[in-house]
């Protein structure tokens, strides 16, 4: 018997068949195809599976081969229905996923949160990751809040006298924020927060269900009579805060201005949650203790990333508050995810325990410092109108003022077009902005490409103010 001449038969006889016959036709069994062309069961399975992949026929297990339907007679999807099923989507995620979009080839980014990899400490990271990943205790389940001396690590970094019992370990400062929202609010209730302040946290507010109310900030951070106002007002229980560099306008909570924010919180009986994502960016002189040093009752939620310091991927965050406020939040972060990956907790304490961080830290100071400097000298060059803007002593953005009049949405999409990444300072309110402005990262890239950047943003701010 020849095997192949039996294959061709077989081949031959069923393309004449599905031709001749409508999609979903059964078309004749292995054990007829056998007698038929006196072939052996294995010729006519493989004849079977080179026309399955050319999509002539299909088979159905149990139930044997039909012709298979052609592509041109197959139904386009129709997902229309998700439209009502899903409902109106949530204010804020079309920004998110704009801010977190990896910059073209070619382009300059002026944009994002988070470090240039040139500034990552790469092979500290790798490192550490190894040394986690012998470490047969890494795989084993721990505490759902997180490694006892993990905790501990960010308890004594925090300087408040937060214990490493009152802290819970969080796959990144946004996800922590989201556990706090949820934890601490119900939908329908009342967040305060800085005008302008991190789109992040507007998005996580908005998903909660929570009505969002903007407190003026200037120069100095958040205005304590508007907070105050604003507690009056609205009977809000919780307020949002960034007082170490605030993403995006990068004030710092003026030292005149701490106590009387704090006991605004406190006289309304309420939470301040206080982001400290820029513990590590300072470049300016000793940053101001945190918030949460000064609490003894309870009213400062504390957070605290390591990501924006370190690397994106480093997704590790922890987040404290003493009495009740930090059982639930305990118990919010069990119901997210049960507990964050071990050895991503055993590599991350590997790295901030070893010489290398502060190493680290120290180049970070340095070359923000640089970079800083490099995009304000080209301001000054190219945009000397823009330049007078006030100089975050830390932190990771300028926060430009455009002038009057200009649309600051249209500058960004001009600015790509020129192939320079920069973020309309739309999206970072709550409300109406009193002004438009962009927001500048200084470092995203490196100190030699700045020039050119802000020439590419000259050219684009020109063509969006001249008609």
């Amino acid at each position: 018997m020849n095997d192949g001449n039996a294959a061709d038969r077989v081949i031959q006889d069923l393309r004449r068949a599905a031709a001749a016959a409508a999609p979903g036709t059964q078309l004749p069994s292995v054990r007829e195809l056998t007698a038929r062309h006196q072939a052996s069961p294995v010729t006519v399975a493989e004849a079977i599976r080179q026309l399955v992949a050319e999509g002539l026929i299909e088979a159905r297990p149990g139930r044997g081969t039909f012709v298979a339907a052609k592509p041109d007679e197959l139904r386009a999807p129709d997902l229309s229905w998700q439209t009502v099923a899903l409902g109106p989507g949530r204010p804020g995620e079309e920004e998110m996923q704009a801010l977190l979009a990896l910059p073209p080839a070619g382009a300059i980014p002026l944009s994002g949160g988070y470090l240039d990899a040139d500034l990552q400490p790469a092979a500290a990271l790798g490192a550490a990751l190894a040394r986690a990943a012998r470490q047969p205790a890494s795989w084993q389940r721990g505490p759902a809040e997180g490694r006892p001396d993990l905790r501990a690590w960010f308890a004594r970094e925090a300087g408040t006298g937060l214990r490493a019992d009152d802290m819970v370990i969080c796959p990144g400062g946004q996800a922590a924020l989201s556990t706090a929202l949820r934890a601490l609010t119900a939908p329908g209730d009342t967040l305060l927060v800085e005008s302008p302040t991190y789109l992040g946290a507007l998005a996580a507010a908005r998903a909660a269900g929570l009505r969002v109310v903007p407190v003026p900030a200037d120069a100095d951070g958040v205005r304590p009579d508007q907070l105050a106002a604003a507690f009056a007002r609205t009977g809000a229980r919780l307020f949002y805060c960034q007082p170490l560099y605030a993403n995006p306008h990068g004030a710092t909570l003026a030292v005149h201005r701490r106590a009387r924010v704090v006991e605004a919180v406190r006289d309304a009986g309420a939470f301040l949650i206080e982001d400290d994502y820029a513990r590590d960016l300072t470049i300016d002189g000793p940053a101001p203790p945190p918030l949460a040093a000064d609490d003894l009752d309870g009213h400062v939620v504390y957070l605290r990333s390591l990501t924006k310091s370190a690397a994106p991927e480093l997704r590790i965050a922890a987040i404290g508050a003493r009495g009740p406020a930090g059982a639930r939040l305990r118990v919010a972060r069990l119901l997210d995810d049960l507990f964050v990956a071990g050895p991503l907790q055993q590599a991350t304490l590997e790295l901030v325990t070893a010489p290398a961080w502060a190493r680290h830290r120290r180049a970070l100071h340095t070359a923000l410092r640089t970079r800083r400097a490099a995009l304000l000298t080209a301001l000054r060059r190219h945009l000397p109108e823009l330049a007078q803007q006030p100089v975050p002593r830390g932190g990771l953005h300028l926060w430009v003022r455009l002038p009057d009049g200009t649309d600051d949405a249209a500058v960004a999409a001009a600015a790509a077009a020129e192939g320079v990444i920069v973020f309309p300072g739309r999206p970072w309110y709550a409300a109406e902005p009193p002004a438009p402005h962009l927001r500048l990262t200084y470092a995203a890239a490196p100190p030699d490409r700045m020039d050119e950047a802000v020439r590419r943003l000259a050219r684009a701010l020109r063509a969006g103010t001249n008609p």
